[in-house]
């Protein structure tokens, strides 16, 4: 499953669309607040975390990918935590 669209809704949240059209709004405060890393940390600031985006049907942020998360566990609805 790889997603095909995400807009960002509040705080740390974001509305995914995958590619069979599901539409999940995912909540990545989670795994932002119960995993300090310094490569993390600064998705913290919400100016940073809205700047994700869409690549090889995987949301990512920053340049080298600082952030992934499985699009198949997100589908599921498995928060990150």
């Amino acid at each position: 499953m790889f997603i095909t669209s995400a807009v960002y809704v509040s705080d740390y949240k974001v509305n995914i669309t995958f590619a069979d059209a599901t539409e999940k709004t995912v909540d990545f405060g989670i795994f932002l607040k119960n995993h300090p890393h310094p490569q993390h940390n600064k998705y913290l600031d919400v100016k940073k975390f809205k700047k994700f985006k869409i690549d090889s049907g995987n949301i990512i942020w920053g340049k080298n990918w600082d952030l992934i998360f499985n699009p198949r566990k997100l589908y599921e609805g498995v928060n990150p935590s």
